[in-house]
């Protein structure tokens, strides 16, 4: 009996310990994006607020080049770009190197373009509003 009181309020405590950051748990939204036929690349708007983020899914081939270009009302709003099979770690990082990128793929599969408010931000829930504008081409052929 006195085994079982220990437990529970080993677990209760617990719980205690974590709720707290439950409120902080951020929430990802994913988009696949593709291209109307023929075209090369697409504008997308949209907002993020507070932790939560956008990830922008894009098939493009190693070898092709993709320009990536975010316009935003919150200058602590940028995007990061997430190689193929990556969860986490960007190949590309918008809050040091702006939200502009421009660069040749070195491997095919699904890159993710990540939009997120920097934790100063989030911290306030703040809003940011943004169109971000993604093109994929390759030398003599349109795809994406």
């Amino acid at each position: 009996m006195l085994l079982m009181r220990l437990i529970g309020f080993l677990v209760f405590t617990a719980l205690c310990a974590v709720a707290p950051f439950a409120a902080f748990a951020d929430e990802m939204r994913t988009e696949r994006v593709e291209f109307a036929s023929g075209e090369t690349g697409t504008s997308i708007t949209g907002s993020v607020a507070g932790y939560n983020s956008v990830d922008y899914l894009v098939v493009a081939a190693a070898g092709q080049t993709m320009v990536v270009n975010m316009k935003t009302d919150n200058l602590s709003s940028y995007f990061n770009i997430l190689a193929p099979g990556e969860e986490n770690a960007a190949f590309f990082v918008g809050s040091t190197e702006g939200n502009s990128y421009e660069g040749l793929l070195p491997q095919s599969g699904e890159y993710r373009i990540r939009v997120y408010l920097m934790r100063n931000a989030a911290r306030r829930d703040e809003t940011a509003n943004y169109t971000i504008d993604i093109m994929i081409t390759s030398s003599g052929d349109a795809n994406g």
